[in-house]
C-alpha cells in the first residue's frame, strides 16, 4: 500500500465528481480520497427541479452509489462524516468521527446552502427546500401522502422556482409563486421573455403573487395559510423556499481562507492557502467584473477539467466562459445568457411571430447578455459568437 498522502476532496457532489474524474485521467497513481456528509452517491442535481412529473423518486435519480464510484474511480470515498476544521500550515483536515487525515492537496467542493426566509408562524420550520437529493425525497415524500393533488406555495420565482412550478404542474399539482419582483425571471431574463412564460403558464394552475413577500406560515385544519406581507394570505398543503443559495464558507473561513460571497480563488483554483482549491458553488471567481458566484454546470465542468490538470502537474489556469443557461420549462423552452450583475443599459427585444430574442446593450451600444425563446444549439451558439466579438470589442 502506497505511503504517498492523498488529494482529499471534501465533497462529493457533481463539482466534487468532476474534478476527481478530470484528475484520475491524468495521474492513476496517487491516492485519491473523498468525504463527504451525505452518502456520496453521484446524481446530477439539475434534475431535482424536473423530475416530479416524471414521476422518479430519489433512488431514481441516483446514477452510481458511492462503492460504484470508488471503484470507478480507484478512490476511497468516506460518506457520513463532517470535516469540521482545517489546519492548512499542516495539511490536515479534522473530521466528525475524531480521524485527523494528514493530504498532499486538498479540494473544496462544498456547495451551497439555501436561504432560509426568517418566517413567523407555528408551520414556519414545514417549509421546505430542495438542494441534495436527501431534500428531493422528503418533497416527493411530503406530496405522497396527500390524498390527492397538492397546493403548492413556492416562495420564489427566480430560475429554481420557476422550475418547480413548471414540474409540479405538469406532476398535476396546484402552484402559487410569490415574489417581491414585478415579473418572474426578473433577475436573469428581459421582460419580454418573462411575460412570454407568463402568457405560456395563462391555462395552467399557476397563480402569481407578485410584488410581495411571504411574512408567516401558520397550521390551519386543512393543512398551512402562507401569509404575505401585502395583507393577503394562500392555503397550502407544502411550501416550498426556492430563494437562492448562499456559498458554503464557513469551514474556509475558520481555517483563515480568504472569502467573500464564496471561497476566493485565483485563476488556478487556487484559494489563499498553499494546496488548498476550490470550485463548485462554494468558489468565488475572478471575472472581468469582479469576483462572481457562478452556480452553474458549465464554469464547473471548466473549473473542474483545468483544477484537475493542475493538480495532476500540468499548472491550467481556469478560462471560464459565457453560457446560456438553459431553463427547465416544459410550458416554454428558454435559454438565457444575462448581462454581468451591475450592468447598465437595457433590453432589445424582436418578436418574429415564432420566437422572442431579446439582447442587452449597455450604454455603450454593446451587447452584454441575451435570452430567447424556442431555441436550439444553432442559435445559442450564433448568440454567443456575438456576444463573444461584443465583449472582445470592449477590450479593445
Amino acid at each position: 500500500m502506497s505511503d504517498a498522502l492523498p488529494l482529499i476532496i471534501v465533497g462529493a457532489g457533481m463539482a466534487a465528481y468532476a474534478v476527481a474524474r478530470e484528475f484520475r485521467k491524468l495521474d492513476k497513481t496517487t491516492p485519491l480520497l473523498l468525504v463527504s456528509s451525505d452518502q456520496a452517491g453521484s446524481y446530477a442535481k439539475p434534475m431535482l427541479s424536473n423530475a416530479l412529473a416524471m414521476g422518479k423518486g430519489a433512488a431514481q435519480l441516483l446514477s452510481f452509489s458511492a462503492e460504484q464510484m470508488a471503484a470507478t474511480l480507484g478512490a476511497t470515498i468516506v460518506g457520513g462524516v463532517t470535516v469540521s476544521d482545517i489546519d492548512s500550515s499542516a495539511r490536515t483536515i479534522g473530521c466528525s468521527d475524531g480521524r485527523t487525515l494528514a493530504y498532499r492537496d486538498l479540494v473544496l467542493a462544498l456547495g451551497a446552502t439555501p436561504i432560509r426566509l426568517a418566517l413567523a408562524g407555528d408551520a414556519a420550520e414545514r417549509v421546505l427546500s430542495v438542494n441534495h437529493l436527501d431534500d428531493y425525497a422528503v418533497l416527493r415524500q411530503r406530496l405522497a401522502d396527500l390524498p390527492g393533488p397538492a397546493r403548492v406555495t413556492i416562495l420564489g420565482a427566480g430560475l429554481i422556482g420557476c422550475e418547480f412550478a413548471d414540474d409540479l404542474v405538469a406532476g398535476g399539482h396546484q402552484v402559487t409563486l410569490i415574489d417581491p419582483n414585478a415579473r418572474p425571471l426578473a433577475a436573469l431574463a428581459a421582460p419580454a421573455l418573462s411575460d412570454a412564460l407568463v402568457k405560456a403558464w395563462a391555462a395552467l394552475p399557476i397563480t402569481l403573487k407578485m410584488r410581495t413577500t411571504a411574512s408567516a406560515v401558520r397550521r390551519a385544519e386543512d393543512g398551512l395559510v402562507v401569509e404575505l406581507a401585502d395583507g393577503s394570505a394562500v392555503a397550502a398543503d407544502v411550501v416550498l423556499s426556492a430563494v437562492g443559495l448562499r456559498p458554503a464558507i464557513a469551514l474556509a473561513t475558520a481555517a483563515g481562507l480568504a472569502t467573500g460571497r464564496g471561497i476566493v480563488v485565483d485563476q488556478f483554483g487556487a484559494t489563499s492557502a498553499a494546496g488548498i482549491y476550490a470550485l463548485g458553488d462554494c468558489a468565488e471567481y475572478s471575472t472581468d467584473h469582479g469576483g462572481t458566484v457562478l452556480p452553474y454546470v458549465a464554469p464547473l465542468l471548466l473549473a473542474a477539467r483545468a483544477i484537475g490538470a493542475t493538480l495532476a502537474g500540468t499548472p491550467t489556469p481556469i478560462v471560464l466562459k459565457t453560457d446560456a443557461v438553459v431553463v427547465k420549462t416544459a410550458s416554454l423552452k428558454l435559454a438565457l445568457a444575462p448581462p454581468p450583475v451591475g450592468s447598465t443599459g437595457s433590453w432589445v427585444a424582436v418578436d418574429d411571430g415564432e420566437r422572442i430574442v431579446a439582447r442587452f446593450v449597455d450604454q455603450a451600444g454593446i451587447m452584454r447578455g441575451f435570452g430567447l425563446t424556442l431555441h436550439t444549439p444553432a442559435l445559442r451558439s450564433a448568440l454567443m459568437s456575438e456576444l463573444d466579438k461584443a465583449h472582445a470589442t470592449a477590450l479593445s
